[in-house]
């Protein structure tokens, strides 16, 4: 992966100590596949482990397998101190782990329509695990009656902590440390995740938070301090477009720094008391925020003097068109043409021998078919997760989650309550190192956004956390169609 997000691991592998030596005990249908395998980083050999199998997600009271989820972990011989494992998921929810698996993390990176050797994988200081979430890749609930204990955040949640306790305990390496490591939905659940392990006394040492949810602590007027910093992300954007008024500079960073500057001393000061502001105020701030936007003045409404993620995203475009809700700069989707190769590599490489089909995103039909008896495949996860942290919510609780979301203006989904995240985990164990990744040109959230939270935060948040932002999108360690992004380290 691209050297920032490879050193985020860096960062929280230096305070671990980690696994033993490994040995499974497991079902036939779900006995391990190792293989040996070696890379070349920047001219220096990497020599490394590859086993690739499923794990059963049993019921606690009756032993019975409710799904069977599928892995593919990297090892490293270690001959000093024992080495971190890190848990890595993709987000959806219902992404399959192959966007980090052969565009970031792994030892092999999807380039074109081969797999090369990547430079920038966090293989050189960590354990890796990929996890495919039930429902995905080659991950299954064992019936159809159980598919829905896993399309929802509380069983994702408990299914994914029960998928890393077992791999510890299957590995002999439960006194292991570990990295839970997610991208965007996979952010807010690598913070839940990380609770729930910490709380069954399992050595958490960090947390890589990529594209997503923090699950950090809010603070008084944060929805609107929110609104108003994102103004600074907004004109990072418009700057990119051509649209900012030269006074603010001719880069990035010169244009965040003026306009978080406006924001902190005019425009949020302003809206913290919009129904004391007279006509001629509102009119002026409504020009100014054009201005730093590169909008129209016309088109913010001066009673609010609010320009939600919604409402932006809607007024610019990118060649006539909407942009993608992945990236601001782009209006049309990245076409991995690797994707087959990956599927091939899984089953031949690394001599994962299954006959079932692989499914992508959006559900059987994207990746690989299979058999459905009607024609018709069944609904990806993504179509049919219920966003609720509370088991089979009722109406009522869905309805009022998509009121409050409303008033939010963000991009994203309404969720229906809420469980311990990144918050709850640093207080359990004040030592956690959590790293927040966030891509500048990323519609779904907000470096400006994330280090005004930063400046806001008290002990002990404030010592476990570290904010970075990365010139890149949602899916930020690329760019264009062919190559990742080559960056600057992490730390």
């Amino acid at each position: 992966m691209c050297d920032r997000l490879a050193s985020m691991v860096f960062i929280i592998a230096a305070f671990l100590w980690n696994t033993g030596p490994a040995s499974a005990q497991v079902e036939p249908e779900s006995r391990p596949v190792t293989t040996r395998h070696q890379i070349v980083i920047k001219g220096r050999p990497l020599a490394y482990t590859a086993e690739a199998a499923r794990i059963a997600i049993r019921d606690v009271e009756t032993g019975e397998p409710h799904a069977y989820m599928f892995y593919t972990a990297y090892r490293v011989p270690s001959t000093g101190k024992p080495r971190p494992v890190t848990f890595i998921w993709n987000g959806g929810p219902g992404w399959p782990s192959l966007p980090l698996h052969f565009e970031a993390a792994g030892p092999l990176r999807g380039e074109g329509d081969r797999l090369v050797d990547n430079d920038d994988t966090w293989l050189t200081e960590s354990d890796l695990v990929f996890v495919d979430p039930v429902g995905t890749g080659f991950s299954r609930a064992t019936k159809p009656e159980y598919v829905k204990e896993f399309a929802i955040i509380v069983g994702d949640v408990m299914a994914e902590a029960e998928f890393i306790r077992c791999w510890l305990l299957l590995h002999d390496a439960d006194e292991a440390p570990v990295i839970v490591a997610g991208e965007s939905y996979g952010s807010a659940r690598a913070g839940r995740v990380g609770y729930a392990l910490l709380r069954r006394r399992f050595d958490v040492a960090g947390l890589v938070l990529i594209s997503g949810g923090t699950g950090l602590p809010s603070f008084e007027d944060s929805r609107t301090v929110d609104w108003a910093m994102h103004v600074a992300d907004m004109a990072v954007v418009a700057l990119y477009f051509k649209k900012t008024p030269p006074e603010l500079g001719s880069t990035p960073d010169s244009v965040r720094a003026a306009t978080e500057k406006w924001v902190r001393q005019r425009y949020l000061p302003a809206i913290l008391r919009i129904d004391s502001l007279s006509e001629e105020e509102r009119n002026l701030i409504a020009t100014e925020l054009a201005s730093y936007t590169g909008l129209n003045p016309d088109r913010i409404d001066r009673k609010k003097l609010i320009l939600s993620s919604q409402n932006w995203y809607g007024a610019i475009s990118v060649n006539g068109k909407r942009p993608l809700t992945s990236d601001f700069r782009r209006s049309e989707p990245q076409i991995n043409s690797w994707t087959p190769l990956a599927i091939r590599y899984l089953r031949r490489q690394l001599g994962y021998r299954t006959d079932l089909p692989y499914i992508g995103v959006e559900g059987g039909e994207t990746v690989e078919q299979g058999f459905a008896p009607s024609g018709k495949y069944p609904p990806s996860m993504n179509s049919r997760w219920v966003h609720s942290a509370v088991y089979d919510p009722t109406p009522e609780q869905m309805s009022k989650a998509r009121e409050d979301f409303a008033l939010a203006g963000m991009l994203g989904f309404p969720t229906v309550g809420s469980m311990p995240s990144t918050a709850d985990a640093i207080l359990l164990k004040p030592k956690l190192k959590v790293l927040v990744a966030q891509g500048a040109y990323d519609p779904l959230g907000g470096c400006s956004i994330n280090a005004e939270h930063a400046r806001r935060l008290d002990p002990p948040y404030k010592g476990a956390v570290e904010f970075k932002c990365y010139e890149g999108g949602h899916m930020m360690y690329y760019i264009g169609i062919r190559r990742p992004v080559r960056c600057s380290a992490m730390t």
